[in-house]
C-alpha cells in the first residue's frame, strides 16, 4: 500500500467516524480480519489483548511493540478496509516512546491508533495524570503530522474500568475532564471502555466537546441504544476472540465428554468458503 492509498483509507476512516454509528469490529489475525470484512465491516480495528493471547502470552504490553506491529501490518496487508491499530500504552512511559509507536503503527499501514491513559510495566500502575497523558497525545499528534497522514488518534479512558474517584458521580466527573484534556491535546475521539449505563453515556456525550467511543461487551446496550446516546463509535474489542475461545472449549468438552460435536456444526465455517477467503484479492 503506497503512501496515496493509506492517505485515502486514513480519509475515509476520518469521514466514518465523524458521521457516526460506526461499528467497528477488531481483528487478531489476518483470518478473523478477512471474515470480518467479507460480512461487510466498512473498516476495522486491532485488538492487542486478543493478539496477545493468540501468542501465548497476556494482554498489557507482554508483547512488545515490535511483535505487535509486526500483526498489525499483517492485518493491513491482507484487507482492503481502513485499520486502526491498539497500540496499548505507546510502548513506553515518554511522549518519545509514543511518538515511535506511531510512527511504526503508520508504517505497517494502520489509519488510526488507540492510545491508553493506563500506565503499564516499569511504568507503574493506575493512570497516567491528565497532564502526562496530554503530553503523550501530543507527541503522538506531532509524529502524525510528520508523516503527513491524517491519523486519527482514538485516547482510551481507562477511568470507568480502574473506578477512579470515590463513587460512580466522580467515575463520570473525572472520566469527562480527561476526556475534554485529551481532545485539547491533539486526540480525535475518546474511547471509554466499561461505560454501559446509558443516562450516564448521554451526560458523558454531551458535555465531552468531541466524538465519544464505546466498547460492546456481553451485557452492554444494543449498538442502536449506544449510538441513540451518543456514541460515534462501537467496537467490539477483545470479545469476538474470547467468544472464539469459549467456542473452543466447549467443542472439546463435547467432544472429550460426550464424544459428540454438535457445537463444532453449529457454527462451522466450511472448507469452501475458507478456500474462498484466502485464494487472492
Amino acid at each position: 500500500m503506497n503512501h496515496q492509498e493509506q492517505t485515502q483509507r486514513a480519509q475515509r476512516f476520518a469521514a466514518l467516524n465523524r458521521q457516526g454509528g460506526l461499528l467497528l469490529a477488531n481483528a487478531w489475525d489476518i483470518a478473523s480480519a478477512r471474515v470480518f470484512e467479507q460480512e461487510g465491516f466498512a473498516a476495522l480495528g486491532t485488538s492487542s489483548g486478543a493478539i496477545a493471547y493468540a501468542h501465548g502470552l497476556g494482554d498489557a504490553e507482554l508483547m512488545g511493540r515490535e511483535a505487535m506491529l509486526a500483526q498489525v501490518a499483517a492485518i493491513s496487508a491482507a484487507v482492503h478496509l481502513p485499520l486502526t491499530a491498539d497500540i496499548e500504552a505507546g510502548y513506553g512511559a515518554a511522549p518519545e516512546a509514543v511518538a515511535l509507536s506511531v510512527e511504526a503503527a503508520i508504517a505497517a499501514g494502520a489509519v488510526g491508533v488507540n492510545l491508553e491513559d493506563r500506565r503499564h510495566g516499569s511504568a507503574g500502575s493506575g493512570l497516567y495524570s491528565p497532564a502526562e497523558q496530554g503530553q503523550r497525545l501530543v507527541a503522538a499528534r506531532a509524529a502524525a503530522d510528520r508523516s503527513g497522514l491524517p491519523l486519527w488518534i482514538n485516547a482510551r479512558c481507562d477511568s470507568f474500568l480502574l473506578a477512579e474517584g470515590a463513587d460512580i458521580e466522580q467515575h463520570l466527573a473525572l472520566t469527562l475532564a480527561r476526556g475534554r484534556a485529551y481532545l485539547a491535546a491533539g486526540a480525535d475521539m475518546v474511547f471509554v471502555p466499561g461505560l454501559l449505563d446509558l443516562s450516564m453515556i448521554r451526560t458523558l456525550a454531551s458535555g465531552l466537546g468531541g466524538p465519544l467511543s464505546l466498547m460492546a461487551m456481553p451485557g452492554a446496550p444494543g449498538a442502536a441504544d449506544l449510538f441513540a446516546a451518543g456514541a460515534q463509535r462501537v467496537s467490539l474489542g477483545v470479545c469476538p476472540m474470547l467468544s472464539v475461545m469459549g467456542l473452543l472449549r466447549d467443542m472439546g468438552r463435547e467432544a472429550l465428554q460426550k464424544g459428540s460435536w454438535q457445537a463444532m456444526g453449529e457454527r462451522f465455517y466450511g472448507f469452501g468458503e475458507a478456500e474462498a477467503l484466502f485464494s487472492g484479492d
